[in-house]
């Protein structure tokens, strides 16, 4: 039985600034897995493209390719794991709330519910620290 993720997350910065967060690969090796794991981001944002964010020192790395680009409010992709073969599929939807953003994110396709439940744990870790590198002066490019 296949098992599915969905969280949302309001940010205090507008549209733009998140999904450039979510989409720059400069920005991505910033927040995305703690500074300890040296992470290092490819983004190739198109559709067909492929992305690649690498936490060489964490020994974690993932890849896939974009599906849907409709910037600046949905983003998709495929999920993989280094070492893995199970392909899962996030959607990130983006819409104004108040002065900020609220994030919609749906992660699906896992196996099961202990593996959702592991992908809950990395994402919640992951979208904690995108805050900091939102409110970071001089980052957002616009």
């Amino acid at each position: 039985m296949a098992a599915d993720l969905r969280l949302r997350r309001a940010f205090p910065a507008p549209v733009d600034q998140v999904w450039q967060g979510l989409t720059d690969q400069a920005a991505l090796a910033q927040w995305f897995w703690p500074a300890r794991f040296g992470t290092v981001a490819e983004v190739d944002l198109r559709t067909g493209g492929r992305f690649r964010i690498d936490g060489t020192a964490g020994g974690i790395a993932v890849s896939g390719r974009y599906v849907a680009i409709e910037r600046p409010s949905r983003l998709s992709f495929t999920w993989i794991w280094d070492g893995k073969p199970e392909e899962t599929l996030v959607t990130a939807e983006l819409a104004p709330a108040g002065p900020g953003t609220e994030l919609n994110l749906t992660h699906e396709g896992f196996a099961d519910e202990t593996e959702r439940d592991e992908h809950v744990v990395g994402w919640t870790d992951c979208l904690d620290r995108l805050p900091a590198w939102l409110a970071s002066p001089g980052i957002f490019s616009g």
